[in-house]
Parts: C-alpha cells; structure tokens; sequence
C-alpha cells in the first residue's frame, strides 16, 4: 500500500480498435493505391477509369481481409453504471464500461464519467489475449497482481478459463477458425489478382466468388459464438450487453462486394465478352491479334535473286 492505495504500474496500453500492427497494413496498401494514382495519368481514354475503378476495389479488399485480424471491434458493448472502483474500498465511481472482442482477444475499457474522480484520472484500456500463443489466464494474473480496477478484472473474469461462464473455449476456438478463414481468403485474393493479370478473366472471377465466401465462413465461425449460454455482465442494475462491431460489419459489406464482383464477371465472360474485354482493356489487343494484312510488300531484288 501507498499511503493507503493500491498502487497503479505502468505497462503498454492497446487501444480497442487500432494498434500499431492495423497502421503498419494500412500504411502499406495506402503506398501500393499512391504508387498507382502516380501511374494513372500515364493511361490514356475510358482505360484509365477501368484501371481505378479495379485497382482501387482489388485494394480495399485486401486492406479489409488483412486489418480485420488486428481490430478489436468485432464484437462490442457500452454500459454507463454507478460501480465500486478498487477492491476493499467503498468508493463508487461513474464510468462508462466497454468490453470489444477481436479475433486476438478482448479490450476492456474503462472511462469516469467525468474523468477525474475520487482524487484519479479514471481512463483505462486493458487488453488480454487468448491467441494460440498467449495464455489469457497469465494475463488475467498479471492484471490481479497490478491491482487494475475492479470492473476491468470483473469483465476480464468472465472469460477465464475457471469462469463458471465457460465461453473461454468458445470464443478462443472460433477466433482462430475465423482468422484462419480469413487468410484463407487473402491467398484466394491473390490468385484472382494474378489471374486478371495474365489475363483470364472468368477464373479470375471464379476466385472473387471463392475470396467472398471464405469471408462468409469467417463470419460464421465467430457468429457461432452468439448461440453459447449468454453471461450477463452487471453493474448494479446496469447490464453491460453486447452486439456485432464495425469489422464484423465490413468484413460482411466486402464479402458481398466479392460476391456480386464475381458474378458480374461471370456473367458478362458468357453473355458479352466484348464489355468485359473493355472494362478490362483488352479489346485493343485482340484487334491486333485478330487483324488481317491487306497488303504484301515484296523486295523485286530480293525475288530475282531467288529466281536465279
């Protein structure tokens, strides 16, 4: 104890939607999009709004299936309560409680309202982990030993694996299986990519179908988790409840994006190849594969040296 209270140590704190890897992605598909509009003007015509509209959707895609690994919005919650805010204290504090579920683990955050209270700065964003590689039990101890607030360690009990709740598992195996699903479409993402390029355009769109389901299947496997015995989280009469967040969403919206991209593509390479051709700048090439020589030059010296 200090001077009474439990002392508060400093660690690395992650926020609940965006940490340093879903910047270093976004970076790096924002290089790839300004790399291209720098070669834009290059392409000349209708060709350069095709090659935007293209390069700029096949982007957005990839960005999605890769950010949503790192986000921690899949699944969210608020609840404003009236709650106790150390153990073996009475002091009761107003704050806004937030719970936000990714694939890699859980944020709970904890924010007064207002901010200063009972002599402290109550603001507070606490991430524990239950990846393959991480022990969210260990994290969980660690917290206790550190002395967070009591509605962070209250929240973060829930999903322990010694929590009468029993959603630990649940959550943990159907993140994994979500994420690996998204990878799944990420690579199926790629191959589409390469086959626009060679060009082959109905496979290419075959793989978009493909791409969007995977996304579906990911979307799925987390769902799954909504039909397990529900935990209610109360603060007083206050109940923290729980809904789908933004990347679960997104992830849903470029799912069906994929989708319709695929069908389109499908559907215009049997009924009208020759606007799919042209959205994809082809037409040109196949002129000139197709075109036929009106004239034939002949070297007169040429012939009469055959001849003799």
């Amino acid at each position: 104890l200090f001077d009474g209270i439990y002392p508060f140590y400093v660690q690395q704190r992650k926020v609940s939607v965006f940490d340093v890897s879903t910047i270093i992605v976004i970076v790096v598909f924002l290089t790839f999009a300004s790399s291209f509009l720098l070669i834009i003007p290059g392409i000349r015509g209708r060709a350069r709004l095709y090659w935007t509209l293209r390069v700029l959707f096949s982007l957005m895609v990839g960005v999605v299936i890769v950010v949503v690994h790192f986000t921690g919005d899949w699944e969210t919650g608020w609840v404003t309560a009236n709650t106790s805010y150390k153990s073996f204290s009475h002091a009761l504090v107003t704050a806004d409680i937030g719970l936000h579920v990714g694939l890699a683990g859980v944020n709970v955050t904890l924010m007064g309202n207002p901010v200063n209270q009972v002599n402290e700065t109550i603001n507070y964003n606490e991430h524990f982990a239950w990846s393959f590689d991480a022990d969210y039990d260990h994290s969980y101890s660690v917290g206790l030993e550190r002395g967070l607030p009591s509605p962070i360690l209250y929240v973060a009990e829930k999903f322990t694996t010694q929590s009468p709740c029993g959603v630990h598992r649940q959550y943990r195996i159907s993140s994994h299986y979500a994420s690996a699903t998204l990878w799944v479409a990420f690579c199926t993402w790629l191959i589409s990519n390469i086959l626009f390029s060679m060009p082959v355009l109905v496979y290419g769109g075959y793989m978009l179908l493909v791409t969007g389901a995977f996304m579906i299947f990911s979307l799925l496997s987390f769902s799954t988790v909504r039909n397990s015995l529900t935990c209610p989280i109360h603060f007083g009469t206050a109940i923290l409840h729980t809904g789908y967040g933004g990347s679960f969403w997104l992830t849903l919206v470029i799912g069906l994006l994929c989708f319709v991209a695929g069908i389109t593509v499908v559907t215009l390479h049997y009924f009208n190849l020759d606007l799919l051709k042209t959205f994809f700048d082809l037409r040109e090439d196949k002129a000139e594969e197709h075109q036929e020589v009106t004239e034939v030059y002949i070297n007169p010296c040429f012939v009469g040296d055959k001849e003799l």
